[in-house]
C-alpha cells in the first residue's frame, strides 16, 4: 500500500510538471500566432490545461511580477514542484513504505 501511495503521489508531481509545461508552450504559441483560439480542438486543450495550471500558478504570479511581459511563475512553481517531489520522497517515502509495506 505504501507503494501505491509513493507512486501515486510522484505520478501526480510527474503530471503536473508536464501540465505547466506544455501551458507554457502553448501560451508562446498563442501568442507568436503560430496557433490561435479560433481552432475549436486548441481552444479546448488551452482551457483545460489553464484550469489545471491555474491554482497551481496563481500563488506565484501573485508574488512574482512579470519582469518585462515575461512570466516567470511557471519556472518557479516547476522548482517548487521538483523540491517537493525529493521532499517526499527524502521524508514521506520511506515512512510509508516502512509503515504501510
Amino acid at each position: 500500500m505504501g507503494y501505491a501511495i509513493v507512486w501515486l503521489v510522484n505520478t501526480v508531481l510527474g503530471l503536473m510538471t508536464w501540465a505547466i509545461i506544455i501551458s507554457a508552450i502553448m501560451s508562446w504559441l498563442f501568442a507568436f500566432d503560430v496557433i490561435n483560439h479560433r481552432n475549436r480542438f486548441v481552444s479546448q486543450i488551452a482551457t483545460v490545461l489553464d484550469a489545471i495550471t491555474a491554482p497551481i500558478l496563481a500563488p506565484f504570479r501573485r508574488v512574482i511580477p512579470p519582469l518585462g511581459g515575461l512570466d516567470i511563475s511557471p519556472i518557479v512553481a516547476l522548482l517548487a514542484i521538483h523540491f517537493l517531489r525529493i521532499l517526499f520522497n527524502r521524508m514521506s517515502a520511506p515512512f510509508l513504505i516502512q509503515m504501510l509495506g
